[in-house]
């Protein structure tokens, strides 16, 4: 049992190294896409999502990468940082499809029933790698499940706090509804072949 728990743990670990250098490339690249818009004077933070605006549309695609600030990058990146690590680890199609479920299942939905305003930000997809770790751990416990949603609980358990309505010009229902879309990415996960390329094929 000792063993097979090491040997379980260890996997993770050496997957972990293997995809550290895909994440920070894709950190990396969310910093200087912010930096060039900031030294343009952020003409595209314009394509946040608005909501039940027909131009608002646009933001389901845009706003995980548009920041408003260094401080509201900074303080994303870090969580998105480790969570994305710890969801490549243990699978990378599973990251990709993922990532894009909870993009554009929250972004949608926060263009439906989100307050009026201009919503960017990676906040929705950072509670839903967090939705999906805990979902997971919960529904298909295992010692790979179990361990990342022990780590991901104690680190960044204060996404629980940010669902409900704390700042005004903090996107709440984003985070809201990227865990839902999270929780919901996981329940789904077992047709994320066909449901992103748009294939079924039963049995």
């Amino acid at each position: 049992m000792l063993a097979k728990l090491g040997n379980e743990l260890e996997l993770l670990l050496n997957s972990s190294r293997e995809h550290i250098p895909l994440i920070l490339a894709l950190v990396a690249g969310l910093w200087l896409f912010n930096g060039l818009n900031w030294c343009l004077g952020a003409p595209l933070n314009k394509l946040g999502i608005l909501p039940r605006q027909r131009r608002g549309l646009i933001g389901i695609f845009f706003a995980p990468l548009l920041h408003s600030n260094f401080n509201h990058l900074f303080f994303n990146s870090i969580p998105l940082l480790v969570l994305s690590v710890l969801i490549i680890s243990m699978n990378v199609w599973t990251f990709w499809w993922v990532t894009i479920f909870i993009s554009l299942v929250s972004g949608l939905a926060v263009w439906l029933v989100g307050r009026r305003g201009n919503h960017i930000g990676a906040s929705a997809l950072i509670a839903g790698y967090f939705g999906y770790v805990l979902a997971l751990a919960y529904e298909k416990p295992s010692v790979t499940s179990l361990f990342l949603g022990g780590i991901t609980l104690y680190y960044f358990g204060g996404i629980l706090l940010s669902v409900f309505p704390q700042q005004e010009k903090v996107s709440w229902e984003g985070h809201l509804l990227g865990m839902l879309s999270g929780i919901l990415a996981m329940y789904l996960s077992e047709y994320q072949t066909w449901l992103m390329l748009g294939l079924f094929h039963p049995g």
